[in-house]
């Protein structure tokens, strides 16, 4: 029997991912210029107002007002009649020394032997559904808000957007599992205030469809079996949306988890990414999982799978890993002999990921706005400025995890 699935996304001017994008800016400051550096920092913005707050092991000093200043007007909140505005919001920090007794469960004289940041569990998931490996549902979610918000800073065809936006879409899927066609789309979208609501609504809800929906279905050919003539647009659906942003809703770090993951499929452990170096299990696990699942999925094990690790605080090696296919298996292994596999394929000790994925570089504020998973893996130049006026400009290598480089060991082991 066929039914339905929904996912979300938030676009990077909602106010949690405001928080998110300032809280990873100020982790890819302090490792660009101390690598070693233990961070674990949340942010909260309300109406004109940020607030930082967390535990640092540093030898750098940083300018965080200066950084989370940056990212507001990157964002794009530079204006007063948003009730948000870069250079006018008051910035308070409250951020401190990382306590010794975490301290000294993560730092080992062998560093092979570092333990794990904290306890908790970490899932990755992976689909055949899109060519990135990500249910479709998310993925079409995400990029209707990339496509609006390159609208937005275009100014052209659509000239009245502000930051803030939602976006759900809602797919009708066969009995075999598989995406069928789009059933409904949820996009609520920031403006400026309009002379007339009535034209407005209408307005909106024209260019959404005839101006957004096309431009997404020329970039992405590929998803144009999805879309038909009988889907259910929700354009605005309470009629005005005006005040957004951090006035009208406050936002805090860590929030959006399942917007950043999988869209509500496969699993989450609960713990948020965002402000976290990669000693914390939370984030460097989760994405060594889906790296797992990902790389599985593409050599063939199965068409969809589910990888989760757990860890107790201080110690290195995981207290376990789990393996689901949801009998999607095509190889003649049980999930339980998968999971074996995978534990010789991938030392999953928090150095050994850290090392593998290249997580001590500064590349996080890329992650922290339309998902830390399916994303494209790339090499760009970043430059960073400290407050004594140094300037450190480096290459790094965004999303690690999302790279198919243990497809031959993989098919080796499982014989495909």
């Amino acid at each position: 029997m066929s039914y339905l699935f929904t996912s979300e996304s938030v676009s990077e001017g909602h106010p949690d991912k405001i928080a998110d994008q300032i809280s990873d800016a100020l982790i890819d400051n302090f490792l660009a210029f101390d690598p070693n550096s233990k961070v674990a920092c949340e942010t909260l913005v309300t109406t004109g107002q940020v607030v930082l707050a967390g535990e640092v092991k540093s030898n750098i000093y940083l300018d965080v007002q200066s950084i989370a200043r940056d990212v507001i007007n990157k964002i794009g909140y530079n204006k007063s009649e948003y009730m948000f505005d870069a250079n006018s919001c008051g910035i308070f920090s409250a951020i401190h020394e990382q306590s010794s007794d975490i301290n000294q469960g993560v730092e080992r004289k062998n560093l092979e032997d570092q333990g794990a940041g904290d306890q908790g569990m970490m899932f990755g998931y992976a689909c055949n559904e899109t060519k990135n490996f990500m249910p479709l549902s998310l993925d079409l979610s995400h990029k209707i808000l990339l496509e609006l918000a390159e609208l937005r800073r275009e100014n052209e065809e659509i000239t009245y957007l502000r930051p803030d936006s939602k976006s759900q879409v809602t797919l009708q899927y066969s009995d075999k599992n598989k995406p069928e066609k789009i059933v409904a789309i949820v996009i609520s979208t920031q403006h400026d205030d309009f002379d007339s609501e009535g034209k407005m609504l209408s307005k909106i809800k024209s260019d959404m469809i005839s101006i957004l929906i096309p431009r997404i279905l020329k970039k992405y050919p590929s998803l144009n079996s999805f879309f038909n003539d009988e889907i259910e647009y929700y354009i605005n659906p309470t009629g005005k949306f005006v005040i957004g942003g951090p006035h009208g809703d406050s936002g805090l770090t860590g929030r959006k988890i399942i917007v950043d993951t999988y869209g509500g499929k496969g699993a989450h452990g609960g713990g948020a990414f965002s402000g976290k170096d990669p000693s914390k299990v939370d984030r460097s696990a989760a994405y060594a999982t889906r790296h797992i699942a990902k790389n599985l999925i593409a050599a063939g094990v199965a068409d969809e799978c589910l990888v989760q690790v757990s860890y107790a605080i201080g110690v290195s090696k995981p207290m376990g890993i789990y393996i689901n296919t949801y009998g999607t298996s095509k190889v003649r292994f049980s999930d339980a002999e998968i999971s074996k596999i995978v534990e010789k394929i991938f030392d999953m000790r928090p150095y050994f990921i850290e090392q593998r994925l290249k997580l001590r570089n500064p590349i996080y504020t890329e992650t922290a706005a339309y998902g830390h998973m399916g994303r494209k893996p790339e090499i760009v130049s970043k430059t960073f400025h400290s407050p004594n006026g140094d300037s450190k400009t480096m290459k790094v290598e965004l999303f690690t995890w999302e790279k198919l480089d243990y497809l031959d060991q993989i098919k080796q082991e499982f014989k495909l």
